[in-house]
């Protein structure tokens, strides 16, 4: 995809999609707030860039040859999901200050589906220069994460208004849950 205009917007479509990513930066937000949550961006960045690149130049011919590694790639997304969201549930009820780590967001990312979709349709590996869309793809992912972060923090400080700011990191696991099972679940009937 080599027109700027077409490759922005469906850039800000994938990553502005409700995601595990997404879910945890805005639970961070709720959480933690907006300048403690910030942080966090690096580490979504520096996530997708390996998985894109590793995806964009290495497995991506693999995958085409093997569908198998596909199944095989959502299956472990899927358990890691399952555990992440374990973590969030249970860290959330004990240390709400601090429920989603820089390291839950790397991992979560590197995992993340959508990178896929990244490396595999979006960023133009096969027509050189393809790294200036690399990097327009990490400044509108910084916007977007920003944009997550402080739609937790709002929603987060709403909770808080009403009592009920323990459900933050609560919520964010359960939807992250609904990620892994339909990880999980959906290679099982193709």
């Amino acid at each position: 995809m080599q027109d700027p205009v077409l490759f922005t917007l469906t850039v800000l479509l994938i990553l502005g999609t409700p995601g595990p990513t997404n879910t945890l930066l805005a639970t961070a937000g709720g959480a933690m707030g907006f300048r403690r949550a910030a942080p966090l961006v690096p580490a979504e960045a520096a996530g997708y860039l390996i998985s894109i690149l590793v995806i964009g130049l290495v497995i991506g011919p693999v995958i085409a040859s093997a569908p198998t590694v596909l199944i095989g790639l959502r299956v472990t997304v899927g358990l890691y999901l399952i555990w992440l969201a374990a973590m969030l549930w249970r860290n959330g009820a004990i240390d709400a200050a601090a429920p989603v780590t820089a390291r839950q967001v790397f991992i979560t990312t590197l995992l993340n589906p959508k990178s896929l979709v990244l490396a595999l349709g979006v960023i133009p590996f096969g027509a050189p220069p393809w790294w200036p869309f690399l990097l327009g793809f990490l400044l509108l992912l910084t916007c977007v994460a920003i944009s997550w972060i402080a739609l937790g923090a709002l929603l987060g400080s709403v909770a808080s208004t009403v009592a009920r700011a323990g459900w933050v990191p609560r919520i964010g696991a359960t939807i992250i849950g609904a990620f892994a099972l339909t990880a999980v679940i959906g290679p099982l009937f193709r």
